[in-house]
């Protein structure tokens, strides 16, 4: 495997932790599209409960926030992401509502039937869109929302660069419709699935990296895995632009039955 086609599950956490920290987004989105999964949720209120899984430093769960009724705990497994999200919160004066939690996604700390909503941005796939469908289902209440962003195929056909590409990152990648149909077995009623348009990756993802790429280059001057690491992602960005017709992040909302 050359460096460029290393996966980010190849490098330290750490060094990945450190970087992502830098920037607003840990994944592709944009508060316009967060607010628009929004739309389809019905019925909170004040007293509703929201669990925001994998919420990186919280740039969603911010907007979510101010566009939400209820109280929102934001979780994630790296310490550094979660001093950032509550340091976020009080910036924008959202404590008294908002919390952010060190906590693994498969070990969530919620009683059964405790939750509103679950939201999940670019993040269940570190467990898996179906088993994450699965085993966080039954923290919703009955009539509960889950809405998640998932990296999905918009082909049933690709070129074998991207797809060979993909595999290796991401095996569970798959169409839309074989995503709404493992939503429907798990027990939701398909709301919405809704594609998340260009901006998403490249304004408000792939472009402020660049000069976090450059920062964390100087710093780590003549560290190879921090070299091959910015290369990765560098790819990344590359194999998007060339192949960005054959695939994207897709929210898929879902209604607890």
């Amino acid at each position: 495997m050359s460096n460029e086609n290393k996966s980010i599950h190849d490098f330290d956490v750490n060094l990945i932790c450190e970087y992502f920290s830098s920037v607003v987004r840990q994944g592709p989105g944009s508060p316009e599209v967060t607010i628009k999964a929004l739309n389809f949720i019905d019925n909170l209120t004040n007293e509703s409960l929201i669990a925001d899984i994998g919420c990186g430093t919280g740039g969603q769960t911010m907007v979510l926030a101010q566009h939400a009724l209820g109280h929102i705990a934001g979780i994630d497994l790296f310490p550094k992401f979660i001093e950032l999200f509550n340091l976020n919160a009080i910036k924008l004066n959202l404590q008294d509502r908002v919390k952010g939690v060190v906590g693994s996604m498969d070990n969530l700390p919620f009683q059964s039937e405790e939750l509103d909503l679950i939201w999940s941005e670019g993040a269940i796939y570190n467990i898996g869109f179906e088993r994450g469908l699965n085993e966080w289902r039954k923290f919703l209440k009955t009539g509960g929302y889950i809405a998640v962003s998932e990296a999905s195929w918009f082909t049933d056909e690709r070129p074998t660069e991207i797809d060979e590409f993909w595999q290796n990152a991401y095996s569970g990648i798959d169409t839309i419709p074989n995503k709404v149909n493992q939503m429907q077995k798990t027990g939701y009623i398909p709301v919405a699935a809704f594609i998340l348009p260009e901006n998403c990756w490249i304004e408000h993802f792939y472009t402020p990296q660049a000069k976090a790429q450059e920062i964390f280059l100087k710093k780590y001057e003549g560290n190879k895995t921090a070299e091959e690491f910015i290369a990765s992602e560098r790819h990344e960005t590359q194999l998007y632009f060339k192949y960005k017709e054959y695939y994207g992040y897709v929210f898929y909302i879902g209604k607890k039955i």
